[in-house]
């Protein structure tokens, strides 16, 4: 291990360097790729992956030890040297470990500090979640691991984590601490890990401080030891990171003017060179591979385990213990002269095993480690058949309403679609409504526990039963930790080949708290269903903090993520029975000539829905309603031959759009009412369309194009949205037609609905106001159009 340990300390460096100081460059702007960061990690890594981990383990690798990673796939035969010399450039190795770009054996992507961790904890959940399930009972287990960076645990997410794990008995778990004790900025302060300790003992865990190497441990027990680790201990870090920079003469001057004339401290001095004085110095126990492998074997419990493991940032290379060496890198001649030192013939910088004198040996030993043993470990599932879907019309009816009913009819069946849903809420399981679907199916706990209301006979329309075979994990008020929780849920079918259909409900406005983990999840590709609701400012009297503004936007912009926010609740029902097929997609991708649409690639679901009760419609069941609804728009009434108005509208909205219409059709009868199911997907479509048509596609033909391209040039467009006015503003861009869009561009207020639809401008009155401004403006231009041409003439 530690002929591999120095491989990878090599190949990992020299990534970087070539990517740096040797490959052309396109611009002047350093690649980076933090040598420190990973030289801190490289003994860790070695220990972990050649000696403790089996196959059934998953790590999420700290985004900075990311050249670590690769070069250890490399040296394994997953990794491609063609990759490797593109190390951070189109093509290459990823920056930062991640599961969709990378060939290697990415388990969890990273790169947002912070999430890769929390993500371990959650997914350690998932896996109990899995096993206790009759179809799950075949799964093997392993453990989650997170290599984690000192600094990375100044994230507040990581001990919004850490409290969600206490709260659901978590085990199975490691978190690695890369304790090198300097982050981009500066070095770490003093006693941080004194508190460390103590918080993780507060939420349950084991903690293994792994502070000195064996080398030290071994000096430690000679004459003199005990106050050469005295003074290790009480050393500040900056100071010692400092000593480690300037090397074994320094270290010796520092040590022999605190701790010489003590007779047995300064023959333990004496009898070692300045470099073996230096090699005892920066001797950690994180920088040890074999104090670390010894550590990890030592651990036979199932108990969350937090390693304290002391490093050197920079270990084994010339930047060691500099304050700067976080986005540092070698210079050019640094790194020719740590090249002689690691004993590297020029031409051989990217042999796998140059230096080693044993190969077939060291060959003989990669073959038989355990982790590696079973391949790639990118499992699948079959797809789960999706049962028909819908809901009782009821003349008024909110879609968060239809929303509970349809999985409460699902709840009380029996199909294989049911059995694998996994829901999921921060704190507001009632109020977005799965209680229904909760009552039917229990809360998950590894062990049973019933509710005491139902125990007492105490009436309750919440029955808060815990079961092993439960399907509904509740959550503490955390939205980083829904969107880490439905991301590891969604991986379910890789991770353990075993599929999950996690469903997660949140505050529509509260999206927002938790988007670099919803943004995470989508990037690793993990398929879940996200419920924002209530949403909008139809969630009138809670007030600006509580009405979502700018979530149709982040439904737009989110790549991996299909966005819809349906009026009805026959339109909803048509989109959770296509989005539980489309979850479980992973097809090519060519586009759909219909919408231009690459949905054979699946993805993940996000619906916005409201408390806001509207009038249902007769029942609907013609091809092109259904086929609308999930391509994004239909025709709720169709443009007459010289339409003058379109009223567009999305969502909650949909009474005001439709009365207004009435209204205005009593004098022009061939206005028109688009209702938008998905800005998203008609906005992916035409782009997507227009693409290809520049790559000279004349055919490509979005479904948005398809819908405006009868209009009159003359027509205008009026958009309405309980939301951001931009979510459909931009449909005057597709064929040409001015636009009037309507919406809310600041915090709301507290009051009613029509108190708020007036205040800004969203309800019906102002929607005909400004249909009549429109339409006068649309005549005014017509008719100076009609003068040019004439004077023209």
């Amino acid at each position: 291990m530690k002929t591999i340990e120095q491989r990878l300390l090599w190949l990992s460096h020299w990534m970087i360097h070539h990517a740096n100081h040797i490959r052309p460059k396109a611009d002047e702007i350093k690649v980076g790729g933090h040598q420190a960061s990973s030289a801190s990690m490289v003994s860790i890594m070695t220990a972990l992956y050649f000696s403790a981990l089996k196959p059934q383990d998953r790590v999420a690798v700290k985004p900075h030890a990311s050249p670590v990673f690769h070069a250890m796939h490399y040296l394994m035969g997953n990794q491609t040297r063609e990759k490797m010399e593109n190390f951070r450039g189109y093509g290459g190795v990823q920056s930062y470990p991640s599961r969709t770009k990378d060939i290697d054996d990415v388990d969890f992507s990273t790169g947002s500090v912070g999430l890769g961790v929390g993500i371990t904890a959650l997914a350690s959940m998932v896996q109990d979640f899995i096993k206790a399930k009759s179809w799950g009972q075949n799964t093997e287990t392993g453990r989650m691991v997170a290599l984690v960076g000192d600094a990375e645990l100044d994230e507040g997410n990581v001990y919004e984590v850490l409290q969600e794990g206490w709260k659901n008995d978590l085990r199975n778990t490691w978190w690695i601490i890369d304790y090198n004790r300097q982050s981009l900025d500066g070095i770490v302060r003093e006693g941080l890990f004194e508190r460390l300790e103590k918080i993780f003992d507060a939420f349950g865990w084991d903690v293994v401080r792994v502070k000195y190497g064996a080398l030290q441990r071994a000096a430690f027990a000679e004459p003199g030891g005990e106050k050469l680790r005295a003074w290790i201990d009480a050393c500040p870090n900056a100071d010692y990171s400092a000593l480690t920079y300037m090397g074994g003469e320094v270290w010796r001057k520092h040590l022999m003017d605190d701790l010489g004339d003590q007779g047995d401290v300064t023959a333990l001095l004496d009898c070692r060179s300045d470099a073996e004085l230096a090699a005892l110095m920066e001797n950690l126990g994180g920088n040890c591979v074999h104090t670390m492998a010894e550590t990890f074997d030592a651990i036979d419990h199932d108990r969350p385990t937090c390693f304290l493991a002391y490093t050197i940032k920079g270990w084994g290379t010339p930047i060691a213990g500099h304050k700067d060496n976080h986005g540092g890198l070698m210079t050019k001649a640094q790194m020719a002269d740590w090249q002689a030192h690691m004993g590297v013939q020029a031409g051989e910088e990217w042999e796998p095993f140059a230096t080693v004198d044993d190969v077939d040996g060291l060959k003989a030993f990669l073959a038989q480690v355990p982790f590696f043993s079973k391949g790639t470990r990118r499992y699948s599932d079959d797809r789960i058949a999706v049962p028909a879907l819908h809901v009782d019309s009821e003349r008024e009816l909110s879609t968060q309403t239809a929303f509970g009913k349809i999985l409460d009819t699902l709840a009380r069946g029996d199909s294989d679609l049911a059995a694998r849903i996994m829901t999921t809420s921060p704190d507001v399981t009632g109020t977005t409504s799965l209680g229904p679907f909760v009552n039917r199916r229990k809360l998950f706990a590894r062990d049973e526990l019933k509710d005491a209301f139902i125990e007492h006979r105490i009436p309750s329309t919440a029955k808060w039963n815990f079961a092993p075979d439960g399907q509904h994990l509740e959550l503490g008020i955390a939205e980083m930790n829904l969107f880490l929780l439905l991301g590891a849920a969604g991986l379910a079918h890789s991770l353990w080949g075993k599929r999950i259909i996690p469903i997660g409900t949140v505050y529509d406005p509260f999206v927002h708290r938790g988007l670099d983990a919803l943004n995470y999840a989508c990037y690793q590709d993990a398929r879940f269903m996200i419920v924002g609701t209530p949403s909008g400012v139809t969630l009138a009297p809670e007030g600006g903090a509580h009405q979502s503004i700018g979530t149709q936007l982040t439904g737009i912009a989110q790549d991996g993520l299909a966005s819809f926010e349906p009026a009805f609740a026959d339109e909803l029902a048509l989109i959770m029975e296509w989005a539980f097929d489309y979850m479980q997609r992973d097809g090519e991708g060519d586009p759909d000539e219909r919408t231009w649409l690459r949905d054979e690639t699946g993805g993940s679901v996000y619906l916005r829905l409201t408390t806001k009760p509207l009038e249902q419609p007769a029942k609907r069941t013609d091809e092109l309603f259904r086929r609308g609804v999930i391509d994004g728009a239909y025709w709720l009434r169709e443009p007459g031959p010289n339409c003058e108005l379109v009223i567009a509208y999305q969502g909650a909205v949909a009474n005001e759009a439709i009365e207004a219409a009435g209204r205005l059709a009593e004098s022009r009868r061939d206005i028109g009412v688009l209702a938008v199911t998905s800005a998203d997907r008609l906005n992916a479509g035409w782009t997507a369309a227009q693409r290809d048509r520049a790559r000279g596609n004349r055919k490509a033909r979005s479904h948005i194009e398809t819908l405006l391209g009868t209009l009159p040039n003359h027509c205008s467009l009026l958009t309405v949205v309980d939301g951001h006015p931009a979510t459909l503003s931009w449909l005057g861009a597709v064929a040409g037609h001015r636009t009037i869009p309507l919406g809310v561009e600041h915090f709301g207020q507290t009051g009613t609905i029509g108190d708020l639809y007036q205040h800004f401008g969203i309800n019906r009155d102002s929607i005909v106001q400004q249909a009549h401004g429109a339409l006068q403006t649309g005549a005014e231009l017509s008719e100076a159009r009609k003068a040019a041409i004439r004077a023209v003439n």
